[in-house]
């Protein structure tokens, strides 16, 4: 990729509601907007809840990863996630392509896509918290683990980000979400 295009890369920690304020965003663009967002590809089963996404096994997920099926590819939490290679035929007609990211995998898609933008969705630490507690998914200690590592995250040096805040009203949220994603399509 030249850099030139148009790639938004959503990152936060689990909780934050970056599915919410994805899906508020794909479902609210303005007429005409040419903005994509692409579907994970997930090595879990399609209803296992959470973000809508393409599932596939690990066999499966390793030999799109070999075949350079994906152009972007990392393992968290025990599954592989992928984004299809499609989005680089996207970017290169000109739409501006929204990814749901890692934090991890973030310095490895800046060398692949210098010219990414960051959306980083933050939430105060309390709420998060409780957010967590009430999806019920994991364990005390798991959730502790996930605060004390989203606290510890700081974007690479030299990244364009936006924050994004979400620990207020979910519409405040969906807003800025909007706001951001159209601000770097139009500009």
């Amino acid at each position: 990729m030249t850099g030139s295009e148009k790639l938004i890369y959503v990152v936060g920690p689990s909780g934050a509601g970056k599915d919410a304020l994805l899906d508020y965003a794909r479902a609210h663009l303005p007429p005409g907007a040419n903005v994509k967002f692409a579907q994970r590809w997930i090595t879990r089963p399609a209803d296992a809840g959470g973000e809508a996404h393409r599932p596939l096994t690990m066999p499966e997920f390793e030999k799109r990863v070999g075949a350079s099926g994906f152009a972007m590819h990392w393992h968290a939490h025990g599954n592989g996630y992928g984004i299809d290679g499609e989005i680089r035929d996207w970017l290169q007609s000109g739409a501006t392509v929204v990814v749901s990211g890692s934090r991890e995998h973030l310095p490895q898609a800046l060398k692949d896509f210098p010219g990414l933008q960051v959306l980083h969705v933050t939430v105060d630490p309390a709420v998060l918290r409780e957010r967590l507690l009430r999806r019920g998914r994991e364990t005390t200690a798991q959730i502790d683990e996930r605060l004390e590592r989203a606290s510890r995250y700081t974007p690479p040096r030299g990244a364009r980000v936006t924050e994004v805040r979400n620990d207020r009203c979910l519409e405040d949220g969906e807003a800025d979400m909007l706001a951001a994603i159209m601000r770097i399509a139009t500009a």
